[in-house]
């Protein structure tokens, strides 16, 4: 599978995730990821992220979310 199709996937089931979590509706949970480039996050850490599980993928990016000033 080509590596942007891998990144696509993973900010999808990240984004899931996070609704879950947050107990958000998918819209606002996109628009959070919107306000903090969260998708963008994702695609660049990539390299690291790929070889890790969703759940270490999820900590990072609230941890990164935190960071921000979002207000989880």
């Amino acid at each position: 599978m080509p590596e942007q199709q891998q990144i696509l996937f993973m900010q999808i089931r990240i984004l899931r995730m996070a609704s879950e979590r947050f107990c958000l509706t998918l819209k606002a949970t996109a628009e959070l990821f919107k306000k903090f480039d969260v998708l963008r996050y994702i695609r660049e850490c990539f390299g690291i992220f790929h070889v890790e599980g969703d759940e270490a993928v999820f900590e990072d990016v609230k941890a990164y979310l935190k960071a921000k000033g979002a207000d989880l």
